[in-house]
């Protein structure tokens, strides 16, 4: 079975049923030692963008925000153990043209990975693609605050939402985890996995 392994912050590593690896927004954490064969980044600033962080098998491969949205077009990855697509993500930290979310699937299993964003007009249009997973941030700084994440998973309408990026400078911060009270709400903690 496929799993998602949270290592903090707005970082996470996903391992197929295959064993191959995918890490999304290396940064915070243990457990880069396993070597990738896929590297997700959301956008580039310094606490999502730590490429050099994970080992790597040979063929590895890395696909950024500037690969994932070329003139204005959302693009879509299809490997042989993944379907990666990117959707839009922006807020006042962050411009559409900069950043991305992702939609991952892996072993039927479909995930998605946000990044730092606000309530997008994509959002409203998720529910009808009954998402196994999100993955939404909610800091209030740099992202949403906990109503709008909330708000948010609302209308996604995943089966789980696992809230990350909590608090600038933090791991993890439980307080605001559990004041994340939408419905499938899943609390993970850094070091926990979850099979998928």
């Amino acid at each position: 079975m496929a799993t998602l392994l949270y290592q903090g912050h707005g970082s996470l590593r996903v391992t197929t049923t295959g064993g191959r690896v995918i890490y999304i927004d290396p940064f915070a954490g243990e457990g880069y030692d396993v070597p990738a064969d896929l590297i997700l980044v959301t956008h580039q600033h310094h606490d999502h963008n730590c490429i050099d962080l994970p080992a790597k098998n040979p063929g590895c491969v890395i696909w950024q925000n500037f690969d994932a949205l070329k003139d204005g077009e959302y693009q879509t990855l299809r490997l042989d153990f993944a379907a990666v697509e990117a959707v839009e993500a922006y807020n006042h930290h962050h411009k559409k043209s900069e950043c991305v979310g992702y939609i991952l699937t892996v072993d039927g299993a479909s995930i998605y990975i946000a990044g730092d964003t606000g309530e997008t007009e994509e959002m409203a249009r998720m529910a009808e693609r009954k998402l196994d997973y999100a993955v939404l941030p909610m800091d209030f700084t740099y992202t949403m605050d906990i109503p709008e994440t909330i708000r948010c998973a609302g209308l996604i309408a995943a089966k789980h939402t696992i809230p990350v990026h909590m608090s600038p400078g933090k791991l993890f911060d439980l307080d605001r985890a559990q004041k994340f009270t939408a419905p499938g709400a899943l609390i993970v903690c850094p070091g926990e996995m979850v099979e998928l």
